[in-house]
């Protein structure tokens, strides 16, 4: 579906639309010229004009559902950039900057706090290995953070102390989902109408250990269990606007889960830029708060 073709949203009682702000960077640079994830595969060839034309339905989508976008400029011999979800988490304009683990990925960490700080946002530097956005994501009041490939378990306790809030850490266990938010789509708003928290989420079981699913199914047990054919083609790696769920075209089976649920699936393709292991989400930090 092109940002053309997308429907008018109208408001319904039972899930509520919500404004989003977002960071991208343009992929002028995307190539997989190294191997970081099981998905990079440097001897195939990928199509860097694919790739931007595809970003850019993504992004044209965004602003055709009134959300906002903000944009970094993309650097010469980063082509992992375009994934911003991992370049910092921000909460209420403060922003705990990314130390990636890969030497490959290391440089776009001071880029990207170089960009909050020019756009008005206090930046935490980190002391510990973290990748933002694609291992702490918010849910309600509560931080629920990723380990077991990028982001130590310290930085979890890191993360918790720059915002003040409650972590849950989660340990993921299949290579194929190395950060949280290939395993876990966050669906309601921080917050609905009244000021009542919603915390409705999707995951995959199969990609965490025993303890974090028990931990998931004791926390969420209204949450959508995709399967692993929807997991597989990045399905869970998608946005939300709290009814607006912007996903793979592929992960048909997650489509017809939140339709049942009274969302509504906008179908985006990113299958070039999968082939670097990003998919929606990755291509998508969220800026809430901030000086603007």
């Amino acid at each position: 579906m092109s940002a053309q073709e997308i429907p008018a949203v109208a408001p319904t009682a039972e899930r509520i639309q919500q404004h989003r702000r977002y960071l991208m960077c343009r992929p002028d640079h995307f190539t997989v010229s190294y191997s970081i994830n099981p998905w990079m595969e440097p001897t195939r060839p990928t199509d860097t004009n694919k790739a931007l034309r595809q970003w850019q339905t993504l992004f044209d989508t965004y602003l055709a559902l009134g959300h906002e976008v903000e944009l970094i400029d993309p650097i010469d011999g980063l082509p992992d950039m375009v994934y911003t979800a991992n370049g910092g988490f921000v909460i209420d304009g403060r922003a705990y900057g990314a130390k990636f683990r890969f030497p490959e990925r290391v440089p776009e960490g001071p880029a990207f706090m170089d960009w909050f700080r020019a756009n008005g946002y206090e930046v935490v530097e980190p002391v510990e290995v973290n990748e933002g956005e694609g291992d702490f994501l918010l849910v309600g009041d509560t931080i629920l953070a990723g380990t077991g490939f990028r982001s130590t378990g310290d930085s979890h306790r890191e993360v918790g102390d720059v915002f003040g809030r409650d972590v849950v850490s989660l340990t993921l266990t299949d290579p194929r989902f190395y950060h949280l938010d290939t395993a876990i789509a966050v669906l309601d708003p921080v917050q609905g109408p009244g000021g009542v928290e919603r915390a409705n989420i999707a995951y995959l079981p199969a990609a965490f250990d025993e303890p974090s699913q028990g931990i998931l199914r004791e926390r969420y047990p209204d949450a959508i269990q995709v399967s692993d054919a929807d997991g597989a083609v990045f399905g869970l790696n998608s946005a939300s606007d709290g009814r607006n769920v912007i996903i793979s075209p592929r992960a048909t089976g997650f489509e017809a889960q939140l339709r049942e649920r009274g969302y509504h699936p906008v179908l985006v393709d990113l299958s070039e830029l999968l082939l670097g292991g990003g998919g929606i989400k990755c291509c998508t930090l969220e800026l809430r708060g901030g000086s603007r």
